[in-house]
């Protein structure tokens, strides 16, 4: 028997390799999976050849055929704005009020919106639009400065409290702590009372005294009542809608420090490079105005 044998005829034959007592099977790969396997190599080089491949420095190898996907989603893309054309300048033009009218159009408002909104207002809003501490719940009917879709195209073209456009909406609360307009006594009172109007828990005897502060103090701009001005961006206080929390840690905070929320200005007049067209804008008002909360 030869040293490349193995001693046992019903087994393969080894190929004289021997390991620590173990054999290794002399059993080859059958001829045609090796020439696949072969082919395999030739057209994977023929293919880092072809088309682009190898990373240098600050880009990869273009290919000989000059294959590019950024070319070619930049072409699908082309081809469906030449498509959408005529209804993108539609868009453009409408009166918001009427755009309900024509059925093709506010389909494709929608779905164009819908877009516009997980690329540009999603961060702070949310997927859903359900919102944040902090950031508007677009779903409900609590609207600062109004939910009709006139009044949401005009704030995304020009945002709140931001220093792009002259034309935002712009209200400030004072800090009525920081700046020592009310003591901490008072704010605890004035805490009470907003607890009391909104329907929570709270100390009737410190209420009581801070409904006198809050009508001399707060009252111009959320109401007596505390229902809220929509033309001030005021927000009520007498529900159970809070954008920044209201339990009385919360609310007192609010009082103390007051709250400064900035939206950006959308409209592409005061972000050039990265702004939205009127199209877009009118887009996005509409998916926001038909989300539920919409007036």
């Amino acid at each position: 028997m030869s040293d490349n044998s193995n001693p046992n005829e019903n087994e393969p034959e080894t190929t004289g390799h021997e390991w620590d007592g173990i054999r290794e099977y002399n059993n080859p790969l059958p001829r045609w999976w090796v020439w696949i396997f072969y082919a395999t190599i030739i057209w994977g080089l023929g293919y880092t050849i072809a088309y682009p491949a190898w990373p240098l420095i600050e880009r990869a190898t273009p290919g000989l055929l000059g294959f590019s996907t950024r070319a070619q989603v930049a072409e699908d893309i082309a081809a469906v704005e030449e498509a959408n054309a005529a209804l993108k300048a539609q868009l453009a033009e409408v009166d918001l009020t009427t755009l309900g009218e024509n059925e093709d159009l506010a389909s494709f408002a929608v779905n164009a919106g819908a877009s516009v909104y997980l690329a540009n207002c999603s961060q702070c809003h949310g997927s859903g639009a359900a919102g944040a501490v902090g950031f508007p719940n677009l779903l409900d009917d609590a609207w600062l400065w109004g939910g009709t879709i006139d009044e949401i195209a005009y704030t995304v073209t020009h945002g709140i409290r931001n220093e792009q456009s002259f034309d935002a909406h712009w209200s400030e609360m004072p800090a009525f702590g920081r700046d020592e307009i009310l003591s901490d006594g008072e704010i605890g009172q004035v805490v009470q009372h907003v607890l009391a109007i909104s329907g929570q828990e709270h100390d009737a005897a410190a209420a009581e005294a801070g409904s006198v502060l809050y009508l001399d103090q707060c009252a111009s701009c959320h109401m007596d009542d505390g229902g809220g001005d929509m033309v001030l961006g005021a927000p009520a206080l007498n529900d159970a809608i809070w954008l920044y929390g209201g339990d009385a840690d919360t609310i007192t905070e609010s009082i103390y420090y007051s709250r400064f929320g900035v939206m950006p200005a959308w409209s592409e007049e005061f972000r050039p490079s990265s702004g939205l067209d009127q199209a877009e804008i009118n887009a996005v008002a509409a998916y926001v105005h038909q989300l539920g909360g919409g007036q």
